[in-house]
């Protein structure tokens, strides 16, 4: 489910041309949202099952004193099915965010505008390994 050394290139039909920070109109944050805020605050602080644990319990809006004491149930019970991977998220296909996971497997985001997301794109040694990020819709 996680990869490592590897770069998530914005996807082919991202309809940006720069990134941008997602918002929505909704009242409550969407999933994605809160993938965004965690992940720009937070850059290689989680791995993806962690990244998707955490947005679980802010989405769902747990009490942390419910989440303290029932961490590992709330874990389990998350991944007794499988989750779509990070090339399937809204950030690389629609905002136009590049996602890196380090030798660790620990992810950090970089936008489509930026050096970095460039330095993760230049052809080399040593480079990680790229991947686009899923299509929106299919290709014709």
């Amino acid at each position: 489910m996680s990869y490592t050394n590897t770069f998530i290139v914005v996807a082919p039909d991202c309809p940006v041309t720069a990134s941008k920070i997602p918002v929505s109109s909704r009242a409550k944050k969407t999933a994605y949202e809160i993938e965004f805020d965690l992940l720009s605050g937070n850059p290689y602080r989680y791995n993806e099952k962690e990244l998707i644990y955490e947005i679980h319990i802010r989405h769902k809006e747990l009490e942390e004193a419910y989440v303290l004491n029932h961490a590992d149930e709330i874990w389990e019970e998350l991944f007794r099915k499988p989750h779509p991977c990070l090339r399937a998220s809204q950030l690389p296909k629609k905002y136009g965010w590049g996602i890196h996971y380090n030798e660790e497997g620990r992810i950090a985001i970089y936008g489509m505008d930026t050096a970095e997301y460039g330095k993760f794109t230049e052809p080399g040694e040593d480079q990680p390994t790229l991947l686009p990020a899923m299509r929106s819709r299919r290709s014709t």
